[in-house]
């Protein structure tokens, strides 16, 4: 039977997510899809490699099960489906250089994959689901979406070549955004602080498809081609292992993202870069989103939208600042309010001139510390 307070909890949780907000935090259960499409004569190689690299994973923090399945209509594909305890674990795996090893023996005997990520929001079942339902965490209530997909890409170049890099990355003329009937480029956003580069894009509709249409255009091309001298990490963009395994490593997934009620169409978008200490990332990124979280229930923030991007120690904040960042509160807009949450999680305090200055003072200079250098800001018309 369920209690009053459980049924207000329920209804206040279902009017907090009338605001667009997605996170991986919930705490919930996650399920991970994994459609394969394997080679003609490859599927005994297919499934060697599977059942070595099952092994693996089943060691790994936080993996509860996973099930391999095979197309009855077309033998050449395949489904894996796999769940975790929460998507935390499972993302410290996959982008992982254990995960990059693991999954290596797969590459020859498979010609495209495609991956989805859910939370498990409710199941049925019987007596033994209801048993172990408490268990078994769900996500407590449905998110709110706007339709649109997030992601980043992140990589370091040569020190001493950043102004080269920023002006190649600054002049590129713009794909074309519409990918297809159903997928449209929306915006994307190039920051650089000191020699790491980071582009954020928002892509409505399917963002694999989005990502090879730019990766095919010749303006585009002629771009990666010309900064891969000034890159820290080798690639070739014609060998398609190489390409695959630099932009496996580059990628920075979204973990959060929260939009407030009330916009305001002259807000200013910046990116904040957050040097981490060692093994902090994740938790320094679910503290920012709690804190995002509580800032789009309050009205006199000046931050209206935040999306975080998390890759092992590296943490990114693309926030739209009502009024700008500079005349914005520096512990809001940092998103972290306190100078021992700073000290304890980041290196930003290393770069502190003044120790003894006040709160206000030290959160002000953590912000300047954090502020990535905007390279270019495009959004396509009538995204």
């Amino acid at each position: 039977m369920t209690t009053t307070s459980e049924r207000v909890a329920g209804s206040r949780a279902r009017q907090a997510s009338q605001r667009v907000s997605q996170s991986v935090f919930d705490g919930s259960r996650l399920r991970v899809v994994l459609l394969v499409d394997v080679y003609d004569g490859a599927q005994q190689q297919f499934l060697e490699a599977y059942e070595q690299l099952c092994n693996q994973v089943a060691s790994v923090p936080g993996h509860v099960s996973d099930q391999l399945c095979q197309s009855i209509e077309n033998p050449s594909q395949w489904l894996i489906t796999s769940e975790w305890e929460s998507a935390p674990p499972f993302l410290a795996w996959v982008n992982s250089e254990e995960h990059v090893a693991m999954v290596e023996p797969l590459h020859s005997c498979v010609r495209d994959t495609r991956s989805l990520r859910f939370h498990v929001v409710r199941e049925t079942g019987g007596p033994a689901v209801a048993a172990d339902r408490a268990n078994r965490r769900l996500q407590t209530s449905p998110r709110i979406g706007d339709g649109v997909i997030r992601h980043a890409l992140t990589f370091t170049v040569k020190p001493g070549s950043e102004e080269i890099v920023a002006k190649i990355l600054a002049d590129y003329a713009s794909p074309e955004p519409q990918v297809d009937d159903t997928t449209r480029l929306c915006r994307t956003s190039l920051f650089m602080h000191g020699n790491r580069v980071v582009r954020a894009i928002e892509v409505r509709g399917d963002l694999l498809s989005a990502l090879r249409h730019v990766s095919r255009q010749p303006e585009v091309r002629a771009v990666e081609e010309a900064i891969n001298p000034h890159l820290e990490q080798d690639r070739d963009l014609n060998d398609p292992e190489s390409a695959r395994v630099f932009f496996t490593r580059a990628a920075l997934p979204a973990v959060h993202h929260v939009t407030a009620e009330q916009q305001d169409a002259r807000a200013e978008r910046y990116a904040l870069y957050y040097p981490t200490r060692a093994d902090r990332g994740m938790k320094l990124a679910e503290l920012l989103a709690r804190q995002d979280e509580a800032a789009a229930d309050d009205p006199r923030s000046p931050v209206l939208r935040s999306t975080i991007f998390q890759r092992d120690d590296v943490v990114v904040r693309l926030i739209d600042v009502r009024g700008g960042l500079d005349a914005a509160d520096p512990g809001q807009a940092l998103g972290l309010s306190d100078p021992k949450q700073v000290a304890e999680l980041t290196t930003l305090d290393a770069g502190a001139a003044d120790a003894s200055s006040s709160a206000d003072g030290r959160l002000a200079r953590f912000l300047e510390l954090a502020r990535m250098d905007l390279v270019t800001d495009r959004r396509s018309p009538d995204a």
